[in-house]
C-alpha cells in the first residue's frame, strides 16, 4: 500500500472577532456560535495574500465535548485573482482542557488537535488548479486567532 505524500500549499492567518461572536444557543447538534473574521493573511509557495473580511466560523460545540468547524472564507492574492476557501474540521482536547478552552483560556500545542479540509474555489486562470486539490490542515490557536499549515495531498 503507497503512503500518503504532501506537500505545503499556505499558512493561513486569521485575525477573528471573538468578542462579537453570536451565541446561537443550545440546539440539536450542539451549541451553535457564530465567529466573525476580519481579515489576515496567507503564504506559500504558490500562493501570497490577504484574507478579506466578511468570513466566519459557524462552530458547534458538541454534547461529547469536540467542537466542529464550519468556516468560509475570501482570499484576495497578491495579484488580485479571488478564491473562496471553505473547510470543516475538528478541535479535539481532554475535557478539562475543553473546558479551558471555552473559557478563552490559551491552549499549549500538545494539549488539543485541530484538523480540518479545505476547500478552494477560484475562476481566475492561474488558479484554477485550486478547483480539485485535495489538501488537509493543522490548525494552532493564538489569541487573535487560528493559525493553519494546509498541505496539498500529492
Amino acid at each position: 500500500m503507497d503512503a500518503l505524500t504532501s506537500r505545503h500549499l499556505l499558512t493561513l492567518h486569521l485575525d477573528v472577532a471573538f468578542g462579537a461572536m453570536l451565541d446561537i444557543g443550545h440546539t440539536p447538534q450542539g451549541r451553535r456560535r457564530i465567529a466573525p473574521i476580519l481579515g489576515g493573511r496567507f503564504e506559500g509557495e504558490r500562493l501570497n495574500g490577504e484574507v478579506l473580511p466578511g468570513g466566519a466560523d459557524w462552530v458547534i460545540n458538541r454534547p461529547d465535548g469536540v467542537m466542529v468547524i464550519d468556516v468560509r472564507l475570501a482570499l484576495k492574492t497578491h495579484d488580485s485573482a479571488l478564491i473562496y476557501l471553505t473547510y470543516q474540521g475538528t478541535f479535539r482536547a481532554e475535557p478539562e482542557v475543553m473546558k479551558r478552552f471555552n473559557r478563552g483560556g490559551l491552549l499549549e500545542p500538545h494539549e488539543y488537535a485541530l484538523r480540518v479540509t479545505p476547500r478552494f474555489e477560484c475562476g481566475a486562470e492561474p488558479y484554477r488548479w485550486l478547483n480539485d486539490l485535495p489538501a488537509i490542515g493543522v490548525g494552532e490557536q493564538t489569541a487573535q486567532g487560528p493559525i493553519y499549515r494546509m498541505y496539498e495531498i500529492l
